[in-house]
Order: C-alpha cells, then structure tokens, then sequence
C-alpha cells in the first residue's frame, strides 16, 4: 500500500532530510586519498549520531546478512550497498557514497557520487549524466503524472549517451521504513504506475554504468557490481511530492529544497 503523508509527517521528514544533508556534507570534506572506507563509515556513524539520529543501514536484515555499516560505500565497478572495510580510496577512483538515517520515527535515504581527483574524463561524464539524470527525474515526480514517467525521463535521457541503466535496482518509497511502496524504476514507459499525488514521498536514485547495466552480487552478500567490470554512478534524493510539485528533502541548498518547477538542477 502506498502512504500519503499528513502535513505533520512531512514536517518530520524535512527535519529528518535535512539532519542526512548535514551528514552528507561532514563526510564529503573528510573523504579523501588514502582514507579506508571503514574510517568513512566511522565518521559517517558518529556525524549521524551528532544530529540525534540513528543509522539506517547498520543492522538492515532484508535477507540473511544484516548489513554491517552506517554507510554504503561502492568504488568503480561497484553499484551499490558496497560494504566499508580497509580498502583505500586512491586517486582516480569512482566513489559513491549511500546514506541513511531515521529521526523521529522517520528515514531519509541520499546518495551521490565523487570522483577522486586526478579522474578519467569519461567517468565525469557518465557522474554528471546520472546527477542529471537523477534530477530530470526529479522533475517529473509531480501530481498528475505516474511512476513510470520518471523513469521513462531517466532512460531517455542517459542510453541516447551511450550508458546503461541498472535495472534490477530501483528507487523506492520512504517513510516509516526504509523501503516502501511504489517502486520507483529508472526506465519504464510514460502514463504507467501508481498516480503521483501529493503526500507521497519517494527516494529517486538512478544508478548509471558506462557498460550494459547487468550486475552481481559479490562474495560478501551485499556489494552489487556490474558484470563486465564496467564503471558506475549513482546519485539519490529523498523527494516529498507537494501540490506544486517536487520538493527535494535531502539538500541544504534552499533554492533547490523549495517546491521546484522543472527544470532543475
């Protein structure tokens, strides 16, 4: 069943969005060359600990494994939920760092990824098509339109490029729990899937690769990869829909936070 927010619900999830983007931006200064992602996950824990929060993911149990960490932290070939531990981040590496926490009852999930300087210009590229992506997503999460119709914009917007989607991964609804209904799918065809109405509210999160968007799961129960190596990047915000359309809760920056109109950026 999918849940349509009471304006005081939504009060909750702004604070509990804005408490993530505090996190986010701490742990994006002290990501750096030679950092262990543990020592990323430990910041990431204690920073959520600082804003009166609690992780999300440490101790997630979807499956058999419950998840380790505070943090996902998958570098290059690796899509999503890569678990921390002593790998260094290096130069030229692919970053993208998952977040998520729950304060007063309620989650948010973000996610962005980096790329460690000095990089490959064609890993910036397939960066900047998925924020943009994630963004022109966005834009479409609004009353009147349908599920479908985000992902529809993601897919038209990044295989024209040349990337692949990630299929078998979706963006989701948030709330109470961290994962809910609807799926969000980053492909799919216009005027299809549940309506979007205000009250809903949704984590949008393409996960683009350079190659053809297949993946596995590694050895550890968690960490997804693509099957031919190929470089991925994901980015990923909390969005409420309001009745002028998206409202991004996972940010700092009021000009984007506000009920948008699209474009945005």
């Amino acid at each position: 069943m999918i849940a349509v927010r009471e304006g005081w619900e939504l009060d909750v999830m702004r604070s509990s969005g804005r408490k993530l983007a505090e996190v986010v931006e701490r742990v994006r200064e002290a990501v750096a060359i030679d950092i262990t992602t543990k020592d990323i996950d430990q910041l990431t824990e204690a920073a959520i600990l600082a804003v009166g929060a609690k992780p999300a993911f440490k101790g997630y149990k979807p499956g058999k494994v419950p998840f380790p960490a505070s943090i996902c932290i998958s570098i290059n070939e690796q899509v999503v939920h890569g678990v921390p531990g002593k790998r260094r981040i290096r130069a030229g590496d692919l970053v993208s760092l998952d977040f998520g926490l729950v304060y007063g009852g309620y989650y948010a999930d973000t996610a962005f990824t980096m790329l460690v300087p000095p990089g490959d210009p064609a890993d910036q590229a397939l960066l900047d098509a998925t924020r943009e992506a994630m963004f022109i997503g966005i834009a479409e999460a609004r009353p009147g339109k349908r599920i479908g119709d985000i992902g529809f914009a993601v897919e038209g917007y990044v295989t024209p490029r040349g990337y692949g989607v990630v299929t078998d991964m979706v963006g989701h609804g948030i709330g109470r729990r961290l994962h809910e209904e609807p799926s969000v799918p980053n492909y799919g065809k216009k005027n299809t899937g549940p309506n979007i109405v205000p009250g809903m509210v949704i984590a949008i999160e393409p996960m683009i690769t350079r190659g053809r968007g297949k993946i596995k799961t590694l050895g550890d129960g968690w960490t997804v990869a693509t099957e031919d190596n190929s470089r991925s990047a994901h980015f990923e915000h909390t969005v409420a829909i309001t009745p002028r359309g998206p409202e991004i809760l996972t940010t700092l920056d009021p000009a984007v936070r506000s009920p948008v109109s699209p474009p945005i950026r």
